[in-house]
Order: structure tokens, then sequence, then C-alpha cells
């Protein structure tokens, strides 16, 4: 037995034996499980073992979990470092399986390099690239000079720059991103897709095509499976000579669906028109279109456009078939014409508008008044039960209008002495080609109080009468003529002898106030509009550099992550000659 006393040196061996040990086992060798040939190069590499296939195997490497096999390696086994050539496959568990011409591996970073037709697959997708990076301690790989990326679920995606996070299960794509599948294309700058949920996250400007619909926004979300998303930012939507914009877009491929919130838009250039709300809904395949939340629409003319404004618009029907919807409170502008009614319905192919009856809740009594569809043409008042426009769809301009039952048409006497007032059960006006009003009829029980002046403008009498129907003509708005056909009763009254009790006929109700005199106008009697607040995603933040530290071969050499690499096309000769030193045939070896 040997007394073997701990001098200061030897105890300085012991600690740095320990420390060699922890080092060791914290960065694990890598391993050569088995070579077919070695060989050494002292000049060209002093520090390497020169690793070859045989006819047999290849050069299997094994570090940490993960396989390596090649055709030839350089082996530094002081750095921990391989460098890998010819039909390389590096299999990490039963996961992570990836081919490629020449792979770097570091074993103390746990870091490849790998390049020539590279190709990195897990159970679900593949990713093809010329040269990948692979950390394995982060579990990330990603590439820089263009990639294609294959999803089982989702389709193709290439990019210029793309990066996988293995443990999260997500890609992240960087510039000329590109998806197709059968369904659709999308094309982003900044693209982040998640594996679990097949859903695809987009920044910049991005473009989702489909066979009906092409939607464009700067930030967005889309279900790859489920066939769903949302755009935000500059968001529209274009679809059969339509466009929708707004702050948020929603759309269903499946039910051919769409929804928008804030601010909307809705152009459709075959019909040139104009909707506008907070709140859509639109079925493309029924070409419908509901819209609310200060919702109007504008017929763009060649002259001068008709904007109407109710509570809830619905479009509906194909061009040729196409039927405008307005439900409550609804009011319409046009510069020499307004009006107002419970609701409003329009006949795109025939032209025809109705201006349907209001019933006010609580009317009824002697004295009450209902709140019947109105129209205002520059200085008249007109008011019915149900009110019909009718327009020219060749001419593009108004051809008529048709008060039924109750028809009254009220004007202001031109110096305010009273009112001018026809009642009748029905009334027909015609519009000239200036889509002036040009003739009115009074067709039946027709009734009148008119203000007659000479040319100076005075007041010559009062007439009063009832007729079977009274007929108007008009000239630059103007009343030229007023006959009466069948008169019954009729009086001129001098204005003094006018007795005041009738000066108003049966039903007058005078509503100027009531008038939209501009488009701001259609909307003054709304409540003040308050819209959802739409979070949607964040930002786009840039990411940091993909390694802490560059990969470096031994001696400190830059390696061919940061260099033009060569990869030879064919590999040296593998046979055995004088400068390869044979191993035993089958036999693993650890050099």
């Amino acid at each position: 037995m040997f007394n073997l006393k701990r001098t200061p040196l030897l105890r300085f061996a012991l600690v740095l034996v320990a420390l060699i040990s922890v080092t060791v086992s914290a960065q694990q060798k890598i391993e050569i499980k088995y070579s077919g040939f070695l060989n050494f190069d002292e000049e060209k590499h002093p520090d390497a073992k020169i690793l070859t296939r045989d006819d047999a195997e290849q050069v299997h490497i094994f570090h940490s979990g993960t396989d390596m096999w090649c055709d030839k390696a350089f082996y530094y086994g002081k750095q921990n470092f391989i460098e890998a050539y010819g039909n390389v496959k590096m299999i990490q568990g039963d996961t992570i399986n990836m081919t490629s011409k020449y792979v770097e591996y570091d074993g103390a970073s746990q870091l490849a390099f790998a390049s020539g037709d590279v190709v990195l697959t897990d159970p679900s997708s593949k990713i093809v690239t010329d040269t990948l990076y692979f950390d394995r301690q982060k579990q990330q790989a990603y590439y820089q000079s263009n990639g294609t990326v294959e999803i089982d679920t989702s389709g193709t995606i290439t990019s210029k720059v793309g990066r996988f996070y293995m443990q999260e299960n997500k890609f992240q794509f960087v510039k000329d991103v590109v998806l197709t599948n059968p369904e659709a294309k999308v094309e982003s700058n900044f693209f982040d897709y998640y594996k679990d949920t097949s859903h695809a996250y987009l920044f910049g400007p991005s473009t989702i095509t489909t066979s009906e619909s092409v939607t464009y926004c700067e930030k967005g979300f889309y279900n790859t499976v489920a066939k769903t998303g949302y755009a935000m930012k500059n968001a529209n939507i274009k679809y059969d000579g339509k466009e929708i914009v707004g702050d948020s877009l929603f759309f269903d491929q499946n039910r051919n669906f769409s929804s928008a919130t804030n601010n909307i838009t809705v152009t459709d250039t075959l019909n040139n028109s104009i909707i506008k709300g907070h709140y859509a809904e639109v079925f493309k395949a029924k070409d419908s279109i509901f819209i609310t939340k200060r919702a109007y629409a504008i017929t763009v003319q060649e002259n001068d456009s008709i904007y109407i404004h109710g509570d809830t618009l619905m479009v509906t029907g194909q061009p040729e078939k196409r039927i405008t919807r307005v439900f409550r409170n609804v009011k319409m502008y046009k510069s020499d014409m307004s009006g107002k009614s419970d609701s409003i319905h329009i006949n795109h192919k025939t032209g025809l508008t109705e201006l349907i009856n209001i019933n006010a809740p609580g009317t009824g009594g002697a004295f009450s008044t209902a709140r019947k569809p109105i129209l205002w043409n520059l200085a008249n008042q007109m008011t019915g039960d149900t009110i019909h426009l009718q327009s020219d769809v060749e001419k593009d301009k108004l051809d008529s209008l048709i008060v039924f039952n109750h028809a009254f048409l009220i004007s202001k006497d031109t110096l305010g002495a009273g009112f001018n007032q026809i009642n009748g059960k029905k009334l027909v006006g015609l519009f000239n080609d200036k889509n002036e009003m040009n003739h009115i009829d009074i067709i039946k029980n027709a009734q009148s109080i008119y203000y007659f002046r000479n040319d100076a403008n005075e007041l010559v009498g009062i007439d009063k009468s009832k007729s079977a129907s009274i007929a108007i003509r008009i000239n630059d708005n103007v009343i030229e003529e007023v006959r009466k056909v069948n008169q019954v009763d009729g009086k001129i009254y001098p204005e003094s002898q006018f007795p005041k009790n009738e000066r108003i006929l049966k039903g007058f109700d005078w509503r100027e106030e009531e008038r939209p005199l501009s488009v701001e106008d259609l909307f003054k009697d709304d409540p003040p509009l308050e819209l959802p607040t739409i979070k949607g995603l964040e930002d786009y933040i840039p990411q940091d550099s993909f390694f802490d530290t560059v990969i470096k071969t031994p001696n400190n050499a830059t390696s061919a992550t940061t260099k033009s690499i060569h990869i030879p096309k064919t590999l040296p000769n593998l046979k055995q000659t004088d400068s390869i030193r044979p191993l035993p045939t089958k036999v693993k070896q650890k050099p």
C-alpha cells in the first residue's frame, strides 16, 4: 500500500481533473460510431481525423441524442467539431430528419450549418432550402437565402427568410412570403404560422387571393384549414366588380361570407353605387349586402348623386335583378329633391323607388296627423300614403312620380302671405330632361287654395275651389298655369275677405323643419354614434439575430456560415490506397 501525500501540486491536479470532468460532462463529446477508413493530413488539416465511408456503410456520428451519417468527415476532437460531406443525414429522436450535401456541427454549442439541397422534415412539414442553420439547444432552424416549406394541412410556403421553432411548432417567414394551396394564394412580407392550429398571422402589405375574391391588408389573420380570417389596416376585399373597405374585415371562404366593422365603404363599379356604414354583412353567393350603424347609399349619376340614409340598408340580387331596401327613419337627399319615409324600396331593374307609409305610434283621434312619406322638390312639398319615383334606367334620369291616396301638394306663397295647397286622391308628376318637374296632375276629388299674383307680383286674390282634377304646368320651377277640370265649387277672395278658418285644407301638414338641405342633414336626428374599439393584432416587431454566436471552425477560422463554401461535385475515390489506413471491417471504433 502506498501512502500518497497531497502536495499543493497534487491538489491542483485533482482540481484540474475535476474541472475537466465537469466540462466534459456539460459538453458531451462527439462520438464516432463507425468509419470505414481513417486518414490524417498534417499539412492541410493538422488537427483533424479524416473519416471516410466504405462500401458497406457511411460514416456514423453521434452526439447528445442526434445521429449523423455522411460519406466523409473531418473530425476535430479537441474542438468537439465535425465537418461532414456527401449524402449527409442528421436524425434527432423520431421527429427531426435533415439531409444535405454538407454540414458543419459544433458539439459545444450544438449548432449545425447545412448546405446543398437541404431538406429538413418533421411529421407534418418539410423545409427545402440551399443553406440552413439548426440550433439544437434552442430547437430552432433558420434559412435566409430562400426556402420552401410544405405543410400537410395548409399547403406550400416560400419566403426569403424562414425560422422554425420546433418546440412551439411555429414558423416565421420574412420577405416575399407566398402560401399556396388549392383554395387560396397568400402573399405577405411577414408571416407567422402555427402548425398546431393552422393559423397564420400576416404583417405588412398582404394579399389573399381566391377564385371568389382578393383581400388586401397590412395586418391580418388566416385559418388555413377552416378558410376563415380577418383583415385590418388599410383592408379591402374585391369581388365581382365590388370593393369592401373597413377598419376590420372578416371573411369565410366556405360560406362566401364577409363582415366588416367601422368606417365601411362598399363600392359597386358596375352599378355606380356606394354604400357606407359601420357594420356590414356580405353574402357573395347571393350577391347581398346588409349594412347598419349610420348606413347610407349613394347612387352616382352624371350630374347629381342621390343619397339615402336609414337605420338598416339591404342590397340583394344580381345586377340585373338588384333590390335595395332601407328601413326605419329613412331620409333621402338630392340637390333638387329630398324625402323622408319609414322605408324605401328600390327596384334597380325597373327604376322604381317606393317610399312606404309611416304610421306614427299612438296616432289616432280627430286631431292626429299620420307622418306620411314626404318629398320636397324645390319649393314644393308632397305627401301621401305611398310615393313612387320612376326613373328611366336607360337615360339614368327621373321620369315621373306618383303619390297614392291622400295626395297633398303645398308650397309657400312667394311673398309669404300663406300656402298654396292642392290635395286629392292621387298625384302624378312628370320630369323634363333636366330632372325638373314640369307637370303635375291631381286626380279625383281635387281641392285647391291658390294665391294669384300679377306680373308685378301683386296679390290679385286667393282662389279656393273643388274639382274632379287639376293640371298644373311648371316652367323654370315656377307655376305658369293651373287648369281645373269639372270644377264643382270655387270662389276667389280678396285677401282681406278670406276667412282664416278656411286658409288650410284638411290634412295640411307643413314639415319644412324636417327637410334635409344637405348630405349632413340626413344624420342630424341620429343618436350619438358609439363605435366598438378594435384591438386586433399588435404591430410586427423585427426579430433579433438568430444566433448568439457564430460557428467557428478549429483554429478560429471562420466557418462556412460566414463565408462561401466549396462543395465538391464528387468525393475522393473511396477505395483503399496506400495513403488511407483501413479500419477493421464492420468494427465500430472511436478514433
